[in-house]
């Protein structure tokens, strides 16, 4: 495995103006959990983004027990959008990691993109990732160039990364940075089991380990505007320290 930005360089973040059409196919999938304010432009933009950079994808949207509108806002979408656009309802939440499980098991295209449905980092960013997707590289991950997060969600975010990177031997600089794309192939090798944000370390590290090339650029994250995050949660980051510590000793 080989990496092609070394933590010590910074690339700044190039829009290309006239990018290349993305040569493979794509699922882009977002995990949504009361997200209907942020949902609409989501979509919206991200149908337009592939609409000008990839011949052949689907979208793929998780609703994982919303208590808000979200699922009559995603049948508005569907309607607008037609069968490009698939809905998967969980009648229950089943945490962040149940959620992304779903979505990469309904996905069927060659390349799978996911980022969170909250609108915290924007899918105009897709562009450079997959620029550089080559024959031997199976993971292009974002890293924040700047977390746009209350003090308290930066340090505990923090300490994730560099326990997770310590006890796993990542090498990913931002693992908790939801916005990559990876082959999908590459999930054939191992079930992932985790239901919470571990799934992410889980994901990574078997990635990492696949023997193919990692990339990693930088990302713009924006605030928060609606909702709450699932993972900065008392219970979710107790389940999320069991699931590590069982990932560990499973390893």
């Amino acid at each position: 495995m080989s990496f092609t930005l070394k933590p010590e360089t910074v690339r700044p973040l190039v829009v290309n103006p006239n990018p290349r059409r993305f040569a493979h196919s794509l699922s882009v999938f977002f995990p949504a959990y009361n997200d209907a304010p942020s949902l609409p432009a989501l979509i919206g933009k991200t149908f337009q983004v592939l609409g000008e950079l990839v011949d052949d994808f689907e979208v793929i949207v998780v609703n994982d027990g919303s208590a808000d509108e979200t699922g009559a806002v995603l049948a508005q979408l569907q309607q607008q959008h037609g069968p490009l656009l698939r809905v998967i309802t969980h009648p229950e939440n089943r945490g962040y990691g149940g959620a992304l499980r779903t979505g990469f098991g309904a996905a069927t295209k060659e390349f799978i993109f996911y980022t969170d449905g909250d609108g915290q980092y924007d899918v105009g960013d897709l562009g450079p990732l997959l620029e550089v997707v080559g024959p031997g590289v199976g993971l292009v991950n974002g890293y924040k160039i700047a977390r746009q997060d209350p003090w308290h969600r930066k340090v505990i975010g923090a300490v994730y990364n560099q326990f997770a990177r310590f006890l796993f031997g990542v090498r990913l600089r931002d693992i908790d940075c939801d916005f990559r794309i990876f082959r999908r192939s590459l999930l054939e090798q191992r079930q992932l089991r985790s239901s919470s944000g571990t799934i992410c370390v889980e994901l990574v590290k078997l990635l990492e380990r696949s023997g193919m090339e990692v990339v990693e650029l930088p990302v713009r994250h924006y605030p928060r505007l609606h909702g709450r995050s699932q993972f900065f949660r008392v219970k979710s980051l107790a389940t999320t320290f069991v699931q590590l510590c069982r990932l560990y000793f499973t390893r």
